[in-house]
């Protein structure tokens, strides 16, 4: 079954990498839209009505807005808070989370700047535009962040789990593999490390570790196309077809775009 293994590391890191980030602590703007309903709104609105010169009453509406999706709002209410209070690397991250969710990137990968240079330490600004930089291919200064996080004894999950998609797209598996790892230690119900490592096992010929992970990855996330798909591969490598076939097909339901899945389901279709 080796001849599987260029579909596994190849449309399978790039399915991944398109799908990263979308669980759990993976996440950096959670939309939750009852903390933009109308009754929380105007208390928060009603506070800045009362302290009209409170940085913080705008920050905190603004979180609310961003998370309701209400982005726009957010972006207002983040300006405000900064005319106020210059000072709030908190509010130049927040309002980076914005943007990234606006595609306007440079303005994100300035603000995260902005944070790191009011708190050179600032963890959370880091991992935020080292993301980004990894999303935009330039590694080397992705990687200078996430290594910023990881050498201060971080237990942030994000830096390793990102600095292990580095990895794994430069093909260096085995590094990769521990990265997923201590990401997984660190924050073990976030899907998003067990896809990643089954990937990079698939890619060095460990379908048994592959199917674990990917079997956990669905346990924690009974939508992803993605581990579906991957676990589909880690047992079509297997050579149990009939459960692949499953797999492949719950994939193709999730998401009918899914290369592996349909490839997977075209292979055996034909054997």
């Amino acid at each position: 079954m080796r001849k599987i293994l260029p579909l596994a590391t190849g449309l399978g890191l790039a399915t991944m990498l398109a799908a990263c980030n979308s669980t759990g602590v993976y996440n950096d703007v959670p939309v939750n839209t009852s903390a933009g309903s109308s009754t929380n709104i105007a208390s928060l609105t009603a506070v800045i009505e009362a302290n009209p010169s409170d940085a913080t009453a705008y920050s905190t509406r603004g979180i609310a807005y961003g998370q309701a999706g209400k982005l726009d709002k957010a972006v207002e209410d983040f300006n405000r808070a900064l005319q106020l209070n210059p000072q709030s690397y908190q509010t130049y991250a927040n309002r980076a989370l914005v943007y990234r969710r606006l595609g306007q990137n440079p303005q994100a990968v300035s603000d995260y700047t902005r944070a790191i240079n009011i708190k050179p330490d600032y963890d959370v600004a880091y991992v935020g535009r080292g993301n980004i930089y990894r999303q935009q291919g330039n590694y080397s200064a992705a990687l200078a962040d996430f290594n910023s996080v990881i050498t201060r004894d971080s237990s942030d999950a994000r830096a390793f789990y990102n600095r292990g998609l580095i990895y794994q797209a430069q093909k260096q598996d085995q590094r990769a593999i521990e990265d997923f790892a201590t990401a997984i230690g660190l924050n073990p119900k976030a899907s998003a490390p067990y896809v990643a490592r089954g990937i990079s096992y698939l890619a060095v010929n460990d379908p048994n570790a592959a199917f674990s992970d990917l079997s956990m990855a669905v346990n924690l996330d009974r939508d992803s196309s993605v581990a579906w798909a991957n676990r589909g591969l880690a047992l079509e490598m297997l050579e149990k077809k009939t459960d692949a076939r499953r797999n492949y097909t719950r994939a193709m339901t999730l998401d009918n775009s899914n290369q592996i899945a349909r490839e997977g389901l075209g292979r055996l279709s034909r054997g």
